[in-house]
């Protein structure tokens, strides 16, 4: 072969390409590389092939072709830009570049060349933009995420971490949803990797969160069915994540539903309300399915606590409360009535059937009439009998534990089912049981029962003697603490009266010791120790039970580490003993005429333990904080569990009142974390429990520095419990702490001044300005002379027709020390902010001059000192103010006071008189003073 026939098929390779025939082509020059071809012709050869494979969108072989044409020849234009266009298809744009770069040194003047490298680089450009925008963040996560070789790796945990953090901003939600976020997120979950799940639940609530439409869509990809199913994993994190999505999707879909199908982004859905029935209904499935694990089960239980019932009694509609009734009340008595570990029951915690109680009392709450309540009797009735009857033991069993659970939620279909025929003789027979679990249901049956009224007295006639035989005599000491409960519980239907003993002298004190003694033993599971706090509960009704109790260390050490456990049950015990213990209970003095009528009548009148004066409940308040009190509380307050019911945080509002009622006691609280338990407690819970807990934030407030109390953005949060005090509805020493915690509030800053107009509160400050209670009215004008500072308030001054200046003008003169600086305080701010005040201040009263020579003669430098600065803003304010000022004895008085030892108040002084001397008024005398 020849040089012509290498010469001649490249040749017809070229015609070949002309044509479009790139497959041709290519064969051609193929066929000339393998005739021994020059290293030139070879150069040549390669770029013509790589010019195929461009046509052809082959990259790597055009980019391979055109590099053994450069490695041929290295200034061959032509392969070198043949490589740079094969290398941006690629993506290599850096590479590209600089191919570029050495065709336009090589050939500066060549258009095309230049034309090109200013498209690589607008390129490049955009490519820096889009790998720095979300978009490309998402797809980068996800692509970490899903890749098989990063398992476990330091580059996916970080992965996960920047996408939650991205979906908790709306944008980098909306950014993720549009990625095909909700799909690939799909993908994680199914990995059932913990780690991945967590990051995808995490993500999904970002997503959903206060977005009505993207939550639809998001139920609608996954499917409600497997997203309800998470909650049953055994892995607690993940559990409790995918309880918190569908929180979140609960929250989305109900705003929906108030707001007319309208979510926050303004998308119409067809009905959300469907989507909620769906989801409720799945989470009532899943109480009765095998498998699920306990935490999953409770997890469903307090999203339906949370989601089901009204959160106001003002709603008119609770239609979702009676279809749950209808639909899924019977599963829900299922888990209530559930026995703890047999084979084929249903999987529960410690917490199950306190839940089950509480989601019970709930629904039962939210029925409106007769008619829906006869409804529920009879649903749970038909329920207890068709366990009751004709199911033998086991069957018996099943029913008193349900109506254990009644008992502890809707008492009143707990005692409708007491009054069934045989239950309550059941209960009594099972507790001679000699198996430990039967003994154990019908104890807890009994428990429950005695504390109603009509069941107290059968109870004691028939299970008093039975109970003490199980508490002697017993071997097991889970059925022996259960007793002793009974017995308690027995023993303390007197309260606090002391005058009503229900036992012999000693025998509360001796079983209150059994109970502190099982209390402290941690052998001892924490589900039967709850009961020895069960017990407490009712013993420290007693006053020597208190004083014994506050005196163990132990036990107290013992109580405070089982509130804060996972045994969530035992809260409503632990805060009914702080309650005994600082008797932060309500309790009236009663009227000594009263008494005398009632023992006239002979008729009964409570008498108080002695040791439960004022002198021995503050030294029991002492032992409880030096004791951790506080820490222990804190917890309690923290906790997720639906165990914490309103009942429950009004307790913890009371002893967190009665611990703080002490000045020098509010520290410790503050440095334990009191201040911030505070705030939820008086946001969340009964009327009386958010009163109790913002009256004991007053008292923080004022004796403490609001910013170290409530650090940061939680200063703000106060301010609505403060301003719930000043109701008329609240006592007059409620309304006087409000009233010196927002004085504290408003001397801080501007932003909690706005914050506290927006709170609507300066209507009634203004009102409380005329209470006839000194204190009260002195505490709202100080308040008052702090808000002062803002533009709002003296605008409020300063229309027309308002009394509020001559009334600040008028306290100026009070004998109130107090309440005239105060007032004083109040003008000398209004003076110098709004000078056309001055000019009013001669109209509002003919007394205001002698009112105002009164400030500046007080042996109060205080007052003095507020007396000048108004007198100068006066002065300074209008040149006939400060003639008639100076036509006085004012002018005397200033004298005077100028030539007084150096202080704000000569200096003030100086300044008026020197201002008469400008205005021409007065002249300086002759040493030039």
């Amino acid at each position: 072969m020849t040089a012509s026939s290498v010469e001649q098929l490249r040749k017809d390779g070229n015609e070949l390409f002309k044509c479009g025939d790139y497959e041709g082509a290519l064969t051609a020059y193929t066929q000339a590389l393998g005739l021994g071809a020059t290293p030139q012709d070879q150069a040549i050869l390669h770029r013509n092939r790589a010019a195929c494979h461009l046509k052809l969108e082959d990259y790597d072989k055009a980019e391979t072709e055109a590099s053994k044409a450069i490695e041929k020849d290295g200034g061959d234009v032509k392969a070198l830009y043949r490589r740079s266009q094969a290398l941006e298809k690629l993506g290599h744009l850096d590479q590209a570049v600089l191919d570029l770069q050495r065709c336009v040194s090589l050939e500066p003047k060549n258009k095309v060349f230049q034309e090109a490298l200013r498209n690589i680089a607008g390129q490049i450009q955009e490519k820096v933009r889009y790998m720095s925008s979300t978009d490309a963040k998402v797809e980068q996560m996800f692509q970490i995420l899903l890749d098989p070789q990063e398992k476990g790796t330091e580059k996916k945990q970080k992965a996960s971490q920047n996408l939650v953090v991205l979906a908790r901003e709306d944008a980098g939600a909306e950014k993720i949803f549009r990625s095909n976020g909700v799909q690939l997120l799909q993908r994680l979950l199914d990995t059932g990797e913990p780690d991945l799940m967590l990051a995808a639940l995490r993500t999904l609530v970002g997503i959903c969160s206060e977005h009505q439409s993207r939550t639809v869509a998001t139920l609608s990809v996954l499917g409600t069915r497997r997203v309800v199913s998470i909650l049953g994993v055994e892995n607690q994190a993940v559990s409790l994540a995918a309880c918190h999505l569908l929180q979140v999707m609960f929250d989305a879909l109900k705003e929906g539903v108030k707001k007319g199908f309208r979510g926050k982004e303004g998308a119409i859905i067809v009905d959300p309300a469907r989507e909620l029935k769906v989801l409720i209904s799945n989470l009532l499935e899943l109480l009765t399915e095998v498998g699920v694990s306990g935490q999953g089960r409770d997890s469903a239980l307090t999203l339906l606590i949370k989601v089901v019932p009204r959160k106001s009694p003002k709603d008119p509609n609770n239609s979702l409360t009676l279809w749950v009734i209808d639909q899924g009340l019977k599963k829900i008595l299922e888990v209530g009535g559930s026995l703890q570990d047999p084979p084929g029951e249903l999987t529960v915690t410690a917490n199950s059937r306190m839940s089950a109680s509480i989601l019970l009392s709930k629904l039962f709450d939210d029925l409106k009439c007769d008619a829906e309540r006869e409804n529920f009797h009879r649903l749970c009735e038909n329920y207890i009998k068709s366990w009751f009857e004709g199911q033998g033991l086991a069957g018996k069993l099943r029913a008193l534990q349900t109506v254990s659970c009644l008992l502890q939620g809707p008492c009143d279909a707990g005692n409708r089912a007491l009054e069934l025929n045989g239950v309550m003789e059941s209960v009594i027979a099972l507790c001679a049981s000699e198996q430990e679990e039967e003994q154990l249901v019908a104890v807890e049956a009994l428990i429950h029962a005695a504390g109603k009224a009509k069941r107290a007295s059968f109870i004691t006639a028939n299970g008093v003697s039975l109970l003490k035989d199980l508490y002697r005599r017993g071997e097991k000491d889970s059925i022996r603490i259960r007793a002793l409960v009974g017995l308690c519980k027995l023993g303390s239907a007197g309260g606090t009266d002391f005058s009503m003993k229900q036992f012999a002298e000693g025998s509360t004190l001796k079983l209150a010791k059994q109970c502190r003694k099982w209390l402290c033993n941690d052998q001892i599971d924490a589900g039967t120790r709850r009961w020895a706090v069960e017990g407490l509960a009712y013993l420290t009704f007693d006053a020597d039970v208190k004083e014994e109790f506050v005196e163990d260390e132990a036990a107290l050490k013992a109580l405070f580490q089982l509130s804060k456990s996972e045994e969530r049950s035992v809260l409503f015990a632990v805060a009914s003993a702080l309650v005994n213990c600082t008797n932060s209970y309500d309790y009236e003095e009663p009227d000594p005429k009263m008494v005398e009528l009632a023992k006239y009548a002979k008729q009964h009148v409570p008498e108080q333990h002695p040791k439960d004066k004022p002198s021995f409940v503050r030294a029991r308040v002492k032992k409880l904080l030096a004791a951790g009190v506080v820490s222990a509380m804190t917890c309690m307050v923290k906790t997720e569990s639906p165990v914490l019911t309103s009942s429950c945080r009004e307790l913890l509002s009371r002893v967190f009142l009665a611990l703080v009622e002490e000045s020098e006691d509010r520290g410790t609280v503050v440095a334990q974390g009191g201040g911030k338990a505070l705030l939820p407690l008086a946001l969340e819970g009964t009327d009386v429990g958010q009163m109790k807990a913002a009256q004991a934030l007053a008292k923080l407030t004022i004796t403490s520095n609001p910013e170290m109390t409530f650090p940061g953005e939680r200063i703000y949060e106060v301010v609505r419990p403060l301003v719930s005090l000043l109701h008329l509805n609240c006592s007059g020493l409620q309304n006087f702490e409000a009233l010196m915690a927002l004085t504290n509030l408003a001397g801080i800053s501007e932003r909690l001044r706005q914050k506290i107009l927006k709170e609507r509160a300066v209507p009634m400050i203004e009102g409380y300005m005329f209470e006839e209670h000194e204190m009260i009215r002195r505490a709202a004008t100080e308040c008052m002379c702090n808000l002062a500072m803002s533009k709002e308030v003296q605008d409020l001054f300063e229309a027309t027709g308002s009394d509020r200046l001559k009334l600040l003008v008028l306290y100026s003169g009070e004998d109130d020390e107090l309440l005239r600086r105060a007032a004083a305080g109040g003008l000398a701010v209004l003076t110098s902010t709004r000078p056309s005040l001055c000019s009013r201040i001669p109209q509002v009263t003919t007394h205001w001059l002698e009112i105002l020579q009164a400030l500046l003669l007080s042996p109060n430098q205080e007052l003095q000192h507020r007396g000048a600065v108004v007198a100068l803003n006066m002065v300074e304010a209008s040149s006939k103010i400060a003639s008639t000022l100076m036509e006085s004895e004012m002018l005397e008085i200033l004298s005077v006071l100028a030539k007084g030892k150096e202080s704000p108040v000569t200096r003030a002084a100086t300044a008026c008189l020197g201002k008469a001397v400008e205005y021409g008024l007065i002249r300086p005398s002759q040493d030039g003073k």
